[in-house]
């Protein structure tokens, strides 16, 4: 027995040392990568940028992507590529920009400011291509913005209109004897939906037709300035589905040809005055960051918070806007004597209520301390990221922002029958009073529960509004008119006040520095990326957990996926949240 356990410890010693050794040798094989490659832009560059990788709003690190040889991967936020594009108009090294436009993987306002940006490039006379083999509406929205559009003469390109389809559970769960109790305020607060009806309502059908026909619009307007077509010749295309292939898209004049990928490479080698073969110098737009310095510094700051995901209550997960750390965030810009004017930069389609409220006290504290606080919205900023953002000094949204929603909601579901009939468990108890178990999963609320659970969702939506009347200095009236729940788009959020100005998150800043009168600035960007252990102790496992997922279930499975996760999130607690996933199709 002694050298059983004189062995044992002896390879436990063994494994530990080498587990140690392991993240060592990790650890300075990263760092080496990090510190030593030095990117260099060569003469004659060509920017690549493809559309189907999203752009964030927040920077990540990228070092675990390195290790796996991708120097690109999502590191390089929005912003980001704004800057870089604008950098690149003036820089000698790059002569154009080659855009692969399959799909695109950014929502609709981030691909306005892509597409902004690639227009503003342009005024320095340098080219700009895109090339797709099946190119898709979202894709060709930013492709629209080259001087040359072109596809593989075997592909495609979509043009069809479109189509935002929601599910329904409604029946499943009356099969499975599950009965959500749902509380909500607001005839538009769709978000319990999914649970209690079989297909829309009237109020949601009309807001998602509203919605959907402005993003169609603008969609339309862009693409119709950029190829001089009028709308109603473009939806004409899109009614009668005259575009089904490449070389329709080409007679139409939608595509400037059809081509492979070996043709449009030729086409750039004579723009760069190269020999055909000889090697294109195309550099990842992650690449061309490295090898730029971009970052503005000055004794005097504003402070760009990004506020990208779901509110939730607390500390909050990578990918998420955690109560706690926001609330510190705020407070650090706001009695931060350096920093001058705060950028408050939402991409959310908000999440609990007592976090939204939590981070707009800090948001209302920072008005009343007389710092300039303004709002960059970006795909999504409604309901709870709308509660964020409108104690404001100025808002900004692009046209096609969804933002609104002003409403609340929530959910207590009873499993007593589902728990019994399904699984033959039962449940009894002890309680000291006749409230002590409201809110359990397992039995049905009484009349009097529900009176006071309703009670508390009315208050709330009741604060909300306050909120936004007091923000927007507008009448209680008034609010609860835009209110009760409806989405608008940024192009009509202007109109009715929710919004003050539209633009991107460079013209946020410019407004940011103008009220703190500044003229020399730099930028401080919140919240830091993680670092490299961080991100290897959090977000590795979740990483290949969610890409097994993915890689299981096609991409409507997953989004179901994803659905019926979030609903679960949303069990028990208040929610000030997007009705639903804005997808368009």
């Amino acid at each position: 027995m002694r050298s059983f356990f004189k062995f044992f410890l002896a390879a436990l010693l063994a494994l530990v040392v080498f587990t140690l050794m392991g993240f060592l040798i990790l650890f300075v094989v990263a760092g080496s990568i990090a510190s030593s490659e030095k990117t260099t832009i060569a003469a004659k560059s060509v920017l690549f940028i493809d559309l189907s990788r999203s752009f964030k709003d927040k920077k990540t690190d990228n070092t675990l992507a390195r290790l796996s040889g991708d120097r690109d991967i999502y590191s390089t936020s929005l912003y980001d590529v704004v800057r870089l594009l604008e950098h690149a108009k003036s820089d000698s090294s790059v002569r154009g920009i080659y855009i692969k436009c399959n799909e695109n993987a950014n929502g609709f306002a981030a691909s306005e400011e892509l597409r902004n940006a690639l227009l503003d490039f342009r005024e320095s006379k340098k080219f700009v291509i895109a090339y797709g083999d099946m190119i898709s509406q979202k894709a060709y929205f930013v492709a629209s913005a080259a001087d040359k559009i072109y596809c593989n003469p075997k592909g495609m390109m979509d043009w069809k209109g479109f189509a935002s389809q929601l599910f329904f559970v409604k029946n499943a769960l009356k099969k499975l004897e599950i009965e959500p109790q749902i509380f909500y305020d607001g005839k538009f607060k769709s978000a319990t939906e999914p649970l209690r009806e079989e297909k829309m309502t009237d109020a949601n059908r009309l807001q998602t037709t509203v919605w959907l026909g402005d993003v169609y619009h603008r969609f339309l307007l862009s693409v119709g300035g950029a190829r001089n077509i009028d709308t109603a010749t473009l939806h004409r295309y899109a009614s009668a589905y005259m575009i089904q292939t490449a070389s329709d898209a080409v007679k139409y004049n939608l595509l400037d040809g059809v081509k492979y990928d070996d043709e449009v490479k030729d086409e750039i080698r004579k723009k760069l005055g190269i020999n055909g073969g000889d090697k294109i110098e195309f550099v990842q737009i992650g690449s061309y960051a490295e090898a730029t310095s971009i970052q503005k510094y000055a004794a005097d700051r504003i402070a760009v918070i990004y506020a990208e995901g779901d509110i939730v209550y607390g500390r909050g997960a990578e990918g998420q806007v955690g109560s706690d750390e926001f609330r510190n965030l705020i407070s650090k810009a706001r009695t931060d004597k350096n920093t001058k004017a705060i950028v408050l930069r939402v991409n959310s389609p908000g999440g609990s209520a007592l976090a939204s409220e939590i981070i707009w006290r800090e948001t209302m504290l920072t008005r009343e301390a007389g710092k300039p606080l303004v709002v960059s919205m970006g795909d999504v900023a409604a309901s709870g990221g709308y509660y964020i953002s409108c104690a404001a000094d100025s808002i900004f949204a692009q046209p096609n922002t969804i933002t609104g929603s002003i409403g609340v909601f929530g959910i207590v579901p009873n499993m007593q029958d589902f728990f019994k009939n399904k699984l033959g468990v039962t449940f009894d108890q002890v309680k000291t009073s006749p409230y002590a178990d409201i809110g359990t999963t397992v039995r049905p609320l009484t009349e009097g529960e529900k009176k006071i659970i309703q009670a508390a969702i009315d208050t709330i939506y009741y604060d909300f509004k306050t909120r936004v009347a007091e923000g927007r200095k507008k009448d209680m009236p008034l609010v609860d008119s835009i209110a009760q729940g409806r989405v608008w788009t940024g192009s009509r959020a202007i109109q009715i006040g929710l919004v003050d100005r539209l633009g991107g998150l460079s013209d946020a800043i410019a407004c940011a520095a103008r009220m703190a009168k500044l003229k020399d600035y730099g930028l401080r960007e919140y919240p830091e990326p993680a670092s490299f252990w961080d991100r290897l102790k959090n977000s590795y496992g979740k990483a290949v957990k969610a890409k097994a997922i993915r890689e299981e279930l096609n991409y409507s499975e997953y989004q179901l996926y994803e659905q019926l996760q979030r609903i679960r999130q949303m069990v028990g607690t208040a929610q000030t949240r997007l009705p639903y996933d804005i997808v368009v199709e």
